[in-house]
């Protein structure tokens, strides 16, 4: 069933993109990332793997540019119709849809600080890919760094004796990179370009920072077998190692001076993509119940005829409503403001990413025994929307950032 679309402003043609874009999620994303949770990591990516289709037919609706401005060969699409694409990529499969955002990350930060060296050698070309041989990834967490990287504006960040292990040093017009990414960067084992997130100045704390666009095919660089997860199978995740990696000046696109403002744009940025994915996801949960649930017949009746399972499925209703409603006003605010209210777009994620479990948690319940197998789409829904409260920042650490900006 389709939701009611509650805001009346929406133009034909936005409608038409969210239509066609919820049926390239349902007849091709979503069988696909059905298809390859049944595989192992190694098997995911393989050349011969059906990923690989299913990200050319993605690259090929400009869904991998859908952050990029026009000028570049972007979509240039407004903030609300980002939400309502990424809301539907994430009802067909988060999975994909977060390799998709993350694809696009280097090319979304260059687009911030361009210069013509960037426009030309990775934006422009990465807007042109229609085979998906351009993917970029977010290479932030390390083995003893996660959450705790991403608290711009905190004491924390700022204390001295905390720093990220991933170290630059500045060698004439060049900068060498050592260290290690951890096993949970999204697309680590397949992107062809890392957005990596370092350390510059220890002295500063993680503010010492600096974000540096690395291709992945340069001397030094190697990395880990994909990672074996609970959920979120589709979605290849693995270590990046640097040794003595050497980059060009020039794609040091933050340095010290402004790196904890621009991670706070990264945040608000990706909590509210994140947000408007799991909305999809706790729609995906509800609209599997309902259906389930007019179809399946017990106590002589259709589950849908019990009281009980009726009061479910209206809190379920009401849930993503809700997520819908605030993870839209945090990322049409967010991606129209600078600098962002990013306590906005980590309260939409939190928020999204507890309701989408919650949910599908519900819709489990619906389904009984048949929610636990794996012929169902609920089955994998339900172990997807777990490691969205994770992702992006733990949601318990996430509270405890945003609560120093309430206060």
């Amino acid at each position: 069933m389709s939701y009611l679309e509650l805001n009346l402003d929406l133009t034909d043609e936005q409608l038409m993109l969210r239509d066609n874009i919820r049926k390239f999620a349902l007849e091709v994303m979503r069988p696909t990332a059905m298809k390859l949770d049944q595989m192992t990591p190694e098997e995911v990516i393989a050349p011969d793997s059906i990923f690989w289709d299913c990200m050319k037919q993605a690259y090929k609706l400009g869904l991998h540019k859908i952050l990029i401005p026009e000028e570049y060969g972007g979509l240039g699409l407004s903030p609300i119709e980002v939400h309502m694409v990424v809301e539907e990529m994430g009802y067909g499969s988060s999975d994909i849809a977060i390799a998709l955002g993350v694809s696009c990350f280097p090319a979304f930060l260059a687009s911030m600080v361009p210069t013509d060296e960037l426009i030309n050698n990775i934006i422009v070309p990465y807007c042109e890919d229609t085979e998906a041989k351009i993917m970029g990834c977010w290479a932030i967490t390390e083995p003893d760094h996660g959450s705790d990287s991403l608290a711009p504006g905190t004491a924390q960040f700022k204390d001295p004796n905390i720093y990220g292990q991933c170290r630059a040093r500045l060698e004439g017009d060049e900068w060498v990179i050592n260290g290690q990414k951890a096993a949970w960067v999204s697309m680590g084992t397949a992107a062809t370009h890392a957005m990596v997130y370092l350390t510059i100045d220890p002295s500063m704390g993680f503010a010492g920072g600096g974000i540096c666009l690395v291709p992945l095919d340069l001397p030094g660089v190697s990395r880990g077998k994909p990672l074996n997860k609970l959920g979120q199978r589709a979605l290849n995740q693995g270590e990046i190692y640097f040794d003595n990696v050497r980059v060009p000046y020039e794609y040091m696109l933050v340095d010290q001076e402004s790196y904890e403002a621009i991670l706070d744009i990264t945040l608000a940025t990706a909590n509210a993509y994140v947000a408007a994915v799991f909305t999809g996801v706790a729609r995906s949960a509800y609209e599997e119940a309902l259906n389930y649930a007019r179809q399946r017949v017990q106590g002589g009746k259709p589950l849908v005829e019990h009281q009980h399972v009726r009061y479910k499925l209206f809190h379920m209703f009401k849930t993503v409503e809700a997520c819908r409603a605030l993870s839209r006003a945090a990322m049409v605010y967010n991606l129209s403001t600078s600098p962002p209210a990013t306590e906005y777009s980590i309260a939409s994620k939190v928020f999204c990413t507890d309701a989408a479990f919650q949910v599908a948690h519900e819709a489990i319940q619906i389904f009984g025994g048949n929610g636990l197998a794996k012929e169902y789409a609920i089955e994998k829904i339900f172990r997807d929307a777990r490691a969205g409260m994770i992702e992006d920042g733990s949601n318990d650490s996430l509270a405890l950032f945003a609560s120093e900006r309430l206060i």
